[in-house]
């Protein structure tokens, strides 16, 4: 039987004994487009007015906040991967709306710092820079914020998501 058919399976086996379940289920689903759609549609708004994606936004915004910051402590303070960091610098870099610079004392290092067309970018932006989930999460008290990380822990198991997956900017998603 395959995956797809098993799930259903379960499903139609569980509204069968317990339609309760399924009509939480439902509406579960429901909350998750919900929030799912108000994601899409900020980080389709931010594409529209500032011309670059979310990420590479919320990049600008860390490197405006910390200017000559290098690329490790840019993938530190987005809680992204090294490698996505350096694609988005990449990138900024490319369109002109971001320079990078070598430390005279270690020419290894690379130290960001946003040009005028950066600038600009983030004045015709629309926020927050990182997100409208991050700033919603960060506005919920500790107790809920306990009881969705566990909750979603959960979720995660049940899913055998690969947790790799939470260095990808939502904005890339």
């Amino acid at each position: 039987m395959s995956e797809k058919r098993s799930s259903t399976a379960r499903l139609t086996a569980s509204a069968e004994s317990d339609p309760i379940h399924v009509d939480s289920a439902v509406r579960v689903l429901r909350h998750f487009r919900v929030v799912f759609n108000a994601v899409k549609t900020h980080f389709q708004q931010v594409e529209r007015q500032a011309g670059i994606g979310g990420a590479q936004l919320w990049a600008l915004s860390v490197v405006q906040a910390q200017p000559g910051l290098g690329v490790n402590d840019l993938a530190r303070a987005m809680d992204i991967h090294q490698t996505t960091a350096s694609n988005l610098v990449r990138a900024l870099v490319g369109s002109g709306r971001l320079v990078t610079s070598r430390n005279p004392t270690d020419r290894r290092a690379v130290h960001l710092v946003l040009t005028a067309l950066g600038e600009q970018c983030l004045k015709e932006a629309p926020g927050p820079f990182a997100g409208v989930l991050p700033e919603a999460l960060a506005g919920l008290d500790h107790d809920t914020l306990l009881r969705l990380d566990h909750d979603l822990q959960l979720l995660i198991r049940v899913l055998k998501a690969d947790e790799q997956g939470a260095q990808t900017p939502l904005a890339s998603m």
